[in-house]
């Protein structure tokens, strides 16, 4: 294999553990019931959260060096939409939707010993988690769209 398509592998996966989690993780704590089961949900999330930030760093490295590769530079605009909306999207993950997980996460653990009902402050913080996620979700989609888009 020759230097180009490792990285190209290399790029792909790193994409696919950024976008996979985005749109799972959401999808696992919505899904909890009792106190118990958000508990073991946020444990989850929050371990599976590396993977994201791992495959960003290797997105962003591997990319470069592609761009180096090919001599393509940012002169595609498909390529400066995608990093602008990519930038914009570890904006909201991590300046948004991990503050607001670190807090949920906080209430979850100060409840665990009482009874197995939900706290309603977790529903009014949930309440306001959903739309950023959401906007999240929302511009990987675009990635993906400009990705799909882009001449050969």
């Amino acid at each position: 294999m020759r230097l180009y398509e490792i990285l190209l592998v290399f790029h792909i996966l790193a994409s696919i553990s950024i976008i996979g989690p985005a749109f799972v993780l959401p999808i696992i704590r919505r899904s909890a019931r009792t106190v118990s089961q958000l508990h073991f949900a946020f444990s989850v999330t929050t371990k599976l959260a590396l993977m994201p930030k791992i495959g960003g760093a290797v997105l962003i490295v591997t990319g470069i060096w592609l761009m180096i590769i090919t001599k393509m530079g940012l002169a595609q605009w498909w390529l400066n939409a995608s990093i602008l909306l990519a930038l914009l999207m570890v904006v909201i993950i991590d300046g948004c939707i991990e503050p607001r997980t670190k807090k949920i996460v906080k209430i979850i653990a100060e409840n665990q010993n009482q009874d197995d009902k939900i706290p309603t402050e977790f529903a009014l913080l949930i309440k306001k988690l959903i739309p950023i996620e959401t906007a999240a979700q929302l511009l990987m989609i675009a990635i993906l769209s400009l990705m799909v888009v882009k001449p050969f």
